[in-house]
């Protein structure tokens, strides 16, 4: 058994309470130790980061990635938008994903001239939040005054799309160019179920509340996929669309940069590392039998991370979220609609949250996303009055800690989820780089399981998910 990997530290933001106040870490406490994915999993990618480069290793995949790519249609006159995501941010620390966006300036003004390079960094509910990653990451100084975060309620656009008109953000698109900067991090399978991931922004970071709420209450998922992929293949967007550059993300880290003008080609390649690395760990995931879930990191409850995995989507690892014969996830706001008041579906459709997760232990994670739902039926223990008072602040959260108790300190909520549960097994969504903080029991069941899993995602699993995707390996 291994030492636990250091978590991501607190982050000061309007989002969360102040890093005074997070004490004890759960790794930190007795029993923990860590996983090496690799260990899990052996033929994971190697990563260039983290290593003992730094982020100027990002710089240099960046480079190699945009030689390849054709950047002739900008002119020395022309504007031009770097289209960012806030999700990006939260990866590994944040610091590559702010070096691919500094590099793509810098690589554009030295091959094309051009002078009028902005970013326009795209968020979902909390309206500020880029606002603090472009201060954070110098992006304020690197782009000087082009730099700004764009909101889902700034002044829209129509795009007339051949399903109609749906709107994008006006300042997305106020440019002669756009390149869309984004990474192939999974993140919310359960909404995109991995069909067009690399698409997804332009109906969500890039559009308006009407269109993208199209996406999560409307339509819900996976239906609602073919809104960004409506607005991306528009007339309008294709005549200012120059290139994308994705930072390639794997569990263990990053695995490199990859930019192509031929965004369903770039597609193709991102959902065939979702499916396949990313696939691998929530499979294993729902081997978990039962758990106590730790949340530990500077993110909203949803987005808190795991070996690259999100808490929602463990909270549904009860089912396979890459089959897309399966036609409704445990969790999104479309589904949640649809649960009775003894925290039942109505729908038979509809699976239950994952009966594994028998408590959460909600040690650090920020607001700013309608995360009621979790308390509501998992079992809640938030650590801290501070954290609990900035809950009940939050307009989204207001019932939140109706659903949830209060423990003084880290270790008293521990003790008492292991009291109350019976079980030592502890998932912790840390964003422990290159490995997972677990308990030693769930360590043993994961080195147990692992290699089964790995040989079902190869045979049997991941050529189905690719084929009801349309994609060869």
């Amino acid at each position: 058994m291994r030492p636990p990997i250091a978590p991501l530290a607190p982050r000061v933001s309007q989002y969360g309470i102040d890093p005074a106040y997070v004490g004890t870490r759960v790794s930190e406490l007795p029993g923990m130790t860590s996983v090496p994915l690799t260990e899990l999993f052996p033929d994971l990618p190697p990563v260039v980061f983290p290593g003992g480069e730094g982020v100027a290793v990002i710089r240099r995949a960046t480079e190699a990635a945009l030689a390849k790519v054709d950047m002739n249609m900008i002119k020395p006159e022309h504007s031009v938008n770097i289209l960012a995501s806030h999700h990006g941010f939260t990866l590994l620390g944040g610091e590559p994903y702010a070096e691919m966006l500094k590099t793509i300036k810098d690589v554009l003004e030295t091959r094309t001239g051009c002078t009028k390079i902005r970013l326009r960094a795209g968020v979902g509910l909390r309206f500020r939040e880029t606002e603090e990653y472009i201060k954070r990451y110098g992006l304020d100084e690197h782009f000087g005054d082009k730099a700004a975060g764009v909101a889902p309620v700034d002044q829209g656009i129509p795009i007339e799309t051949e399903i109609g008109t749906l709107y994008g953000i006006k300042k997305v698109y106020d440019a002669d160019w756009i390149v869309h900067a984004h990474n192939s991090d999974v993140r919310e399978v359960h909404f995109h179920r991995q069909v067009d991931r690399a698409v997804k922004p332009f109906g969500m970071s890039y559009a308006r509340i009407e269109t993208r709420s199209t996406y999560h209450q409307n339509l819900g998922p996976r239906a609602a996929n073919f809104t960004a992929r409506a607005i991306f293949d528009s007339a309008f967007v294709q005549d200012k669309f120059a290139f994308a550059s994705f930072l390639t993300v794997a569990p263990n880290g990053i695995i490199g940069v990859d930019a192509d003008n031929d965004l369903y080609a770039l597609n193709g390649r991102v959902t065939l590392t979702g499916c396949r690395y990313y696939g691998k760990m929530m499979t294993l995931f729902g081997e978990i039998d039962e758990c106590i879930a730790a949340l530990d990191f500077p993110c909203p409850v949803v987005y808190v991370f795991a070996a690259g995995v999100i808490y929602a989507n463990f909270a549904g690892a009860n089912t396979d979220l890459y089959d897309l014969d399966l036609p409704l996830p445990a969790y999104t706001w479309y589904t949640e609609a649809f649960y009775g008041v003894k925290g039942r579906p109505l729908l038979d459709d509809i699976p239950p949250l994952n009966p594994a997760i028998r408590m959460c232990v909600h040690n650090y994670a920020w607001v700013g996303y309608p995360s009621t739902f979790f308390s509501e039926h998992i079992p809640t223990v938030v650590v801290g009055r501070e954290q609990a008072d900035l809950f009940n602040r939050d307009p989204q959260n207001l019932t939140y800690m109706k659903h949830a108790v209060v423990a003084e300190s880290t270790a008293a909520a521990m003790d008492f989820a292991y009291k109350v549960t019976g079980t030592a097994k502890v998932l912790v969504f840390d964003g422990a780089m290159g490995g997972i903080n677990v308990s030693e029991p769930l360590a043993e069941l994961l080195l147990r399981k692992a290699p089964a899993v790995n040989q079902r995602v190869e045979e049997v699993l991941l050529p189905k998910w690719l084929r009801q995707r349309g994609i060869s390996r």
